[in-house]
């Protein structure tokens, strides 16, 4: 039977791989996946690639209702202080902390962590409901810089810094670094800021032990155009606000939705403040 609802207030549509990419579900690549393998139905009906949906479309994803945002609303970007002994993800055999049990509940979506950090690092992980914010941070192509403050059992000589530099080969590619600055130390630790345009898992431990020496401690501080807040404490998260949140789309190259009304802008700024996680 065909629904004649309307698709969204005047007739205003979005293609499906976008709706349920801003939904937070993965990428738009991933969903054009998903409606492919016949996982996303519309009003009852398996959805095709090329379909356009509305505010009053019925969407299922693998037979549960999703409500997907619509592009034109703001998708929600949290910044989180993990501490160390917590893992990035939502499933562990192991039983072990993880970060998504601190995150605020969400309704039709979900947090997408953009992208991790090992268990025994800290620092700033950012969440989003949309898999293009998501993509576009850590897809390689992109190479946004990540940030870490390192602290190391040692001392970097000139020559191990200017490896760090140059490439270090790993057992799966050459690594380096775009900077690598002192921050001094005391005792036999010292303190290195440095950034690199990737990350795979534990490269930057993996880069220091291919010279020698240990890592001790382990922050990022910075991932792209967003930073760790100096006032979020460990343990925190902060929503980024709305102009925020638009200054992070511009700077990706993303589409920036129009300003909602002043109302709704001024009831957003609550979600400036930091939240102890449950």
């Amino acid at each position: 039977m065909k629904d004649n609802r309307p698709a969204a207030p005047g007739g205003v549509t979005y293609k499906l791989q976008k709706a349920l990419a801003q939904a937070g579900l993965g990428s738009r690549r991933d969903m054009e996946q998903w409606i492919i393998a016949g996982r996303v139905t519309v009003n009852g009906a398996t959805a095709k690639i090329g379909a356009r949906v509305g505010a009053h479309d019925e969407v299922k994803v693998d037979g549960r209702i999703l409500q997907a945002a619509a592009p034109s609303q703001l998708p929600q970007v949290l910044l989180y202080h993990k501490p160390e002994g917590e893992i990035v993800s939502s499933d562990d055999p192991a039983g072990r902390p993880t970060v998504f049990d601190k995150l605020p509940r969400l309704r039709g979506a979900k947090w997408v962590a953009v992208g991790r950090l090992d268990f025994n690092s800290c620092g700033l992980l950012v969440f989003t409901t949309s898999g293009e914010i998501a993509n576009r941070m850590m897809h390689p192509s992109f190479e946004l810089d990540r940030e870490y403050a390192v602290r190391v059992l040692g001392k970097l000589t000139d020559e191990q810094i200017a490896r760090l530099r140059s490439g270090i080969t790993l057992n799966d590619g050459v690594a380096r670094c775009q900077s690598v600055e002192s921050e001094g130390g005391e005792g036999a630790n010292r303190w290195y800021r440095i950034v690199l345009k990737e990350g795979r898992n534990r490269i930057v431990r993996r880069m220091f032990e291919a010279l020698g020496l240990q890592v001790s401690r382990l922050m990022r501080v910075r991932f792209g155009p967003v930073g760790l807040p100096s006032r979020l404490q460990r343990g925190q998260f902060q929503e980024l606000a709305p102009d925020e949140t638009r200054q992070l789309l511009s700077s990706l190259g993303l589409p920036v939705p129009a300003h909602p009304p002043r109302a709704l802008r001024d009831s957003a700024q609550t979600r400036r403040r930091p939240h102890r996680a449950r």
